[in-house]
């Protein structure tokens, strides 16, 4: 679904902090630091995933899937796998 470092860097883009993501999503400052401290996908109730999810994406930020195209437009960025070179 997201992992946590995709949370990290989204709520970085949309320039918040742990408590102002957790006041949007209703969720409690602790949870917000648990889902960023994971490793890879984070993991936790569905409807609490989707809350905070839905914060993000309230605050401006556009989650994309892996493999999957931007729809938004506009410009962006995406992490590279390690070990890709570079286009061109």
């Amino acid at each position: 679904m997201i992992t946590a470092q995709q949370m990290r860097a989204a709520r970085a883009l949309a320039g918040i902090d742990q408590k102002v993501l957790a006041e949007r999503a209703g969720v409690s400052v602790p949870t917000i630091q648990r889902m960023e401290a994971s490793d890879g996908v984070v993991r936790g109730v569905v409807d609490t995933l989707v809350k905070v999810i839905r914060a993000l994406e309230e605050s401006g930020v556009e989650l994309i899937g892996e493999n999957q195209p931007s729809t938004a437009g506009g410009r962006g960025v995406r992490l590279r796998p390690p070990g890709d070179a570079p286009p061109g």
